[in-house]
């Protein structure tokens, strides 16, 4: 046993246990998370970012550890680094950010996949994809299961973002299928929580802002457009248990709340919880916004024993905080 000494205090550790873990994307919301969660499990973890949505602000407390890395690096170039698992989070996720330069967002899901396969595949190691409820596009089957192909529109404005996830999900299946790989996939839907940026566009975080600000919350089309909340600890723990599930087990698999909700109805909330005065305006649904997403998550129930443990009450009033203190 090593003695690991940090911050005063004695850690007794197998060396043997620890795993050393590759995070991309890592200084971003859900990057940040899951980085904080290895760490407190006794892992090393490289947290690989290019701080294009990330934020140092989300990392600079897990710096203190000798067991965090940071390595600022796009994942469009090549990656030379030993691990033991890759979680491939890398890629912004809001409309704004990657409709701001979307043949980049498009490069960071294949280009990137790519290199992280191909890195995975030289160290003979399980890798992990951050995949994304948007593979359905704007579903005609509710709620959402895995084996639903989706209706997506190849040439849109989101394409970007639902094109290059599905084709992540592609190549990481070739080389499942070629190379024999071990890989995971994770279709995550709506996620909200403390470090999300406060003006990345997400209706969680631009209801909170606009209330705490005293602004009018901005709805779109006429606000009846349901989502899933899914708080980002609960996302985190879907994550960590698809990863360290059985090895037939690829995935994909929805994790996500599967409680439905109103854009109007989460509004009110918001406005309710923050004791705001503000009111709801409408402007024009943008081209192609999905009308409804939900996740059926009986798959992430049986092969993964995960459902969300946070109510949305609980969930908001953490966020609602967290906003509280950086605006």
């Amino acid at each position: 046993m090593d003695t690991i000494i940090f911050e005063g205090v004695e850690h007794l550790m197998s060396r043997k246990s620890r795993k050393s873990v590759l995070v991309t994307g890592g200084a971003g919301f859900l990057g940040s998370h899951l980085c904080e969660r290895l760490l407190n499990e006794g892992n090393e973890v490289i947290c690989v970012d290019n701080f294009y949505t990330g934020n140092k602000e989300n990392i600079v407390h897990l710096m203190e550890s000798p067991y965090f890395e940071f390595i600022r690096q796009d994942i469009c170039f090549p990656l030379y680094v030993e691990v033991d698992e890759i979680y491939n989070l890398a890629c912004p996720a809001s409309p704004i950010h990657y409709q701001f330069d979307p043949v980049q967002t498009t490069k960071t899901s294949v280009h990137g996949s790519i290199n992280m396969l191909g890195l995975a595949k030289r160290l003979k190691i399980k890798i992990l994809q951050a995949s994304t409820s948007e593979v359905y596009g704007s579903p005609v089957v509710h709620p959402q299961t895995e084996s639903y192909w989706g209706n997506v529109n190849p040439i849109g404005p989101r394409s970007c973002y639902d094109e290059g996830k599905r084709c992540a999900e592609t190549l990481f299946f070739d080389y499942n299928r070629q190379h024999n790989l071990q890989i995971k996939i994770a279709r995550i839907f709506n996620t909200y929580g403390p470090r999300m940026h406060p003006q990345d566009g997400r209706v969680v975080s631009n209801f909170i802002v606009q209330s705490l600000q005293g602004q009018d919350l901005t709805a779109y089309g006429d606000g009846a457009q349901t989502r899933s909340f899914c708080y980002v600890d609960d996302l985190i723990d879907g994550l960590v248990k698809l990863m360290n599930s059985s090895d037939d087990f690829t995935g994909p698999v929805n994790i996500g709340n599967p409680l439905e909700m109103s854009i109007v109805e989460l509004a009110e909330k918001v406005i309710q919880m923050t004791g705001s005065k503000s009111k709801i305006i409408y402007n024009p649904l943008p081209k192609d916004d999905p009308q409804q997403r939900r996740p059926d998550i009986s798959l992430a129930k049986e092969k993964l024993g995960w459902q969300p443990a946070t109510d949305l009450d609980t969930g908001l009033r953490k966020t609602i905080e967290y906003f509280k203190k950086i605006i």
